[in-house]
């Protein structure tokens, strides 16, 4: 820019660009270009500090990038958390809804569950059924099983309580099956064979003519054993199938006020040692596995063995371990007594064909009580024992012709013994007797019916005319029939 000013005037001119200018005029512009200049860096400072980009191009032209901070509030992120809550919300009631309907259906099927337990606890102990309670059993169960896989499916928050379910009814309907198919212990189609054996049985005796001679319990008015029903099956022993080897019977003497006396004593797994046994005082209590005593032999002076026991006015009679002696305890005090049985063999000499270590077999009748038993003396044929309960000692004693290891197991009524021995699987034979009165034997033929093979022990209880048999850890009964007398 240039200026020329002409004396005398008080004007001057300006070139600007190639225009000419009064100079006041130049001078107002170049304020106003200042000013503007001045306003436009202030802006670019002010932007610099927000985003720090900024550029001042030639002829004062200013250009500026900005960029604004990312602070607005997220409109659209707010919209998708509202539906998702809504649709959380919605899934929630669904899902409260369902466990509130099964919660009330699971209710209904636990008592349902517990009536199934209280079932399958009977059947296990022996308790009749039938073919179609196994079949209604199933039914249960599996509706049961179709509740708990629809819970294990959505209640995903109890699955370890829903498996637990799940799993126990599982294992119960593993045990019916097996109650069921269990060919060793079919109970059901060995009642079916009892059913025809009696009927056959009942048969035979109308052919024979003989009508059974109707005794009083506890009485000898009759001409001797004519035949035996049964078998009646009552249940396993309360120990299980294991314990295969053992007895039971029934106090015919017991002291006033204690009822019928049941008494059930399994053996050790080894078939020998008797350590344990239990009492119930009424026929009912022992189907019903109801208020039992158990006893506990605990000296080891006074264990026993083998399973030739019988229990006699509130006394249980049995062999003293590893030795000839006998023992007895008082079922109320647990006081026990032993005394020698003189000249008799023991551990396993002579026993019973139907097992080890029978080397005693008490017995109870009419009469009071009884051990048989062999000697080196006899030969190894029995010997009958006639001991005085109060002084616990031998009163008399008889020797028979008949060996004892050829004898599966015997019994006393009215002062005879009778012998048995097996002839199958399924049947024993009472073939023959010994009365003590007059020291005569006799061949007899009188067939047993059993459920398994091995038949350890058998009692007479003269207060009800029954024979009490161990068969394999399986209790049951015969009813004695007695020939009419003369």
């Amino acid at each position: 820019m240039s200026c020329v000013c002409v004396p005398g005037i008080s004007k001057c001119w300006c070139s600007h660009l190639g225009n000419l200018l009064p100079a006041a005029e130049v001078g107002d512009r170049l304020a106003m270009m200042y000013r503007l200049t001045l306003l436009i860096l202030q802006v670019s400072a002010a932007l610099s500090a927000m985003v720090g980009n900024r550029t001042i191009e030639r002829d004062v032209k200013c250009v500026c990038s900005v960029v604004m901070p990312d602070n607005i509030f997220p409109v659209e992120r707010m919209e998708y958390l509202e539906a998702t809550s809504q649709n959380l919300s919605t899934s929630v009631q669904t899902e409260t809804l369902k466990v509130q309907m099964y919660g009330q259906t699971l209710s209904l099927y636990t008592q349902q569950l517990q009536n199934l337990t209280l079932r399958l606890q009977a059947m296990e102990s022996g308790a009749g059924y039938t073919e179609l309670q196994f079949d209604a059993l199933r039914v249960e169960i599996q509706e049961l099983l179709s509740l708990t896989s629809q819970l294990r499916s959505t209640v995903n928050g109890s699955e370890a309580i829903i498996e637990r379910l799940h799993f126990q009814i599982k294992n119960m309907s593993t045990t019916v099956d097996q109650l069921e198919t269990f060919d060793k212990h079919n109970v059901l189609g060995i009642r079916q064979e009892i059913k025809v054996l009696k009927a056959q049985q009942k048969k035979c005796e109308a052919n024979q003519g003989l009508k059974p001679s109707q005794v009083n319990f506890g009485s000898c008015d009759h001409g001797g054993l004519l035949n035996v029903r049964g078998p009646n099956v009552v249940q396993l022993n309360w120990r299980g199938i294991g314990c295969t080897s053992g007895a039971w019977g029934r106090d015919p003497a017991p002291l006033p006020g204690k009822g019928g006396q049941y008494w059930v004593a399994p053996l050790e797994s080894d078939r020998r040692a008797f350590n344990s046994y239990r009492l119930y005082s009424s026929y009912n209590d022992l189907l019903l596995s109801r208020n039992p005593v158990n006893v506990q032999l605990r000296s080891s002076s006074y264990t026993g063995q083998g399973s030739g026991m019988a229990m006699y006015k509130n006394y249980l009679y049995y062999n003293c371990y590893n030795s000839r002696y006998m023992c007895r305890m008082n079922r109320d005090t647990y006081r026990t007594q032993r005394t020698i049985l003189n000249n008799a063999t023991y551990n396993n000499r002579f026993s019973f064909s139907s097992g080890s270590y029978h080397d005693f077999d008490f017995a109870v009748d009419e009469s009071g009580l009884w051990v048989v038993y062999a000697t080196e003396a006899s030969d190894g044929n029995m010997v009958v024992s006639k001991i005085n309960d109060t002084s616990f000692t031998v009163e008399e004693n008889w020797v028979t012709n008949m060996y004892k290891p050829s004898v599966s197991g015997t019994f006393m009524i009215c002062g005879v013994l009778y012998a048995m021995r097996s002839q199958s699987t399924r049947l024993e034979e009472i073939f023959y007797t010994f009365d003590t009165k007059d020291g005569q034997e006799a061949m007899i033929s009188v067939k047993m019916e059993k459920m398994l093979e091995k038949v350890s022990s058998v009692t007479y209880s003269p207060s009800d005319h029954k024979l009490f048999v161990y068969n394999q850890g399986n209790q049951m009964t015969y009813d004695v029939v007695f020939r009419p007398k003369g």
